[in-house]
């Protein structure tokens, strides 16, 4: 067997090795479970869509496409199959979108043979695209809003980094042919947009955040919501912020929502990521908070701190300490999967329950916004607490 044939078959080996394996529950809370093994990896994309497999072309079999990393994908049950969205991204920094999917949602996750063919709005094409959220609509579309990047038209000669960002739409019935649709008009730009699953008064109900540029919430207050006639051609007129920002809080520079909000008998489950400053760059952590059944736009909870940060191997990759969640799958029987992404390279999974998350919210203290106030949240639970202290004594 010669050296094109040796490797091939080694790549073929670990490849099938990789998607295969078992992934087990790992860490414990009580609130979710995260499981070991990163659920998506450059490595679980192709080895077809890397190499040319042709060994007169490629006689060394060496990577012709390069995959940098596989992170933010948004999440939906199609046909019973566990399927996400993922930003691919190539060496060359441009991302794309591929569906991978999986019998039982935490391991096994396959993507599908070819990539997204994602429409360009003629005349004025992306030069990148990431991080789509999907919303199963009760209009009977599936619809994927995701952000559009351009180079800055304004920036002074010779800024090639200044950037502009759109909320883009398209919709689809399977996940393969997709329609593209204008992009949302708003006087702020929007790279975080979420489509509420129903109708809210006849309208469409978007979940926004605005902020002054590209990379700078300035003075966006946090996450928004907004009203639209018709979501073909969508205009933000008015948006009212349902979660605000605070300073010294995990969400004291930006937030954003994640996946679509979750229907519960009492009332929606939210989960978003925050952003704060700190002395090694920008740390992303994702939190929860639920609005009100009947009115979406209304806070009824919202447990202070993170529900989750970044852990051990999580904090290294190509965007150091970030965690950040599009996507999530509430199953029939009311098992939550939780797919997040870790220092924008991999996909994971942590498993939850539409219960425990309700429990965590209603029943975790606020952000009292002082160190006295978290104090006094813990002297609460101390004095709860006493009847019950005989049971971590040890003989």
């Amino acid at each position: 067997m010669n050296h094109y044939d040796n490797r091939l078959q080694t790549l073929i080996q670990q490849y099938e090795d990789l998607i295969t394996r078992k992934n087990e529950p790992q860490y414990k809370n009580g609130i979710f479970e995260r499981y070991k093994f990163p659920v998506l990896t450059a490595a679980h994309t192709p080895l077809f869509w890397r190499y040319d497999l042709n060994p007169k072309t490629n006689s060394y079999l060496m990577e012709r496409f390069m995959i940098n990393g596989t992170f933010n994908a948004g999440a939906i049950k199609l046909d019973g199959k566990y399927c996400l969205i993922a930003r691919v991204e190539g060496a060359d920094r441009k991302s794309f979108f591929a569906v991978a999917e999986s019998p039982n949602g935490v391991d096994n996750f396959r993507f599908w043979d070819n990539p997204i063919d994602m429409p360009e709005i003629e005349g004025d094409p992306d030069a990148n695209i990431y991080d789509m959220r999907l919303t199963k609509h009760e209009d009977g579309w599936i619809y994927g809003i995701f952000c559009s990047e351009r180079k800055d038209p304004n920036a002074p000669k010779g800024d090639l980094s200044s950037a502009i960002a759109d909320a883009a739409v398209a919709r689809t019935k399977d996940l393969v042919t997709w329609e593209r649709l204008p992009n949302i008009k708003s006087k702020s730009q929007q790279r975080n947009v979420v489509l509420h699953p129903e109708f809210v008064n006849g309208k469409y109900a978007l979940y926004t955040r605005p902020q002054d540029s590209f990379i700078d919430a300035g003075s966006g207050g946090g996450i928004g919501w907004a009203l639209i006639d018709d979501i073909k051609n969508a205009v933000i007129t008015h948006e009212e912020i349902v979660d605000p920002r605070y300073y010294h809080t995990v969400k004291e520079l930006k937030n954003g929502e994640g996946p679509q909000p979750i229907k519960t008998s009492k009332g929606w489950l939210h989960l978003a990521h925050g952003v704060r400053p700190c002395a090694a760059g920008l740390r992303y952590v994702l939190y929860m908070y639920m609005t009100d059944l009947h009115n979406p736009s209304k806070l009824i909870a919202s447990p202070g701190g993170y529900f989750m940060a970044p852990e051990g191997e999580e904090r290294v990759g190509d965007v150091s300490n970030v965690l950040f969640a599009n996507g999530w799958i509430p199953d029939e029987d009311g098992t939550v999967y939780i797919y997040y992404a870790s220092s924008d390279t991999r996909m994971h999974v942590a498993v939850s329950s539409i219960d425990r998350l309700i429990d965590y919210c209603f029943n975790t203290s606020p952000d009292g916004l002082r160190s006295a106030t978290s104090i006094k949240t813990i002297r609460t639970l101390i004095d709860r607490n006493k009847p019950f202290l005989s049971i971590l004594k040890t003989d």
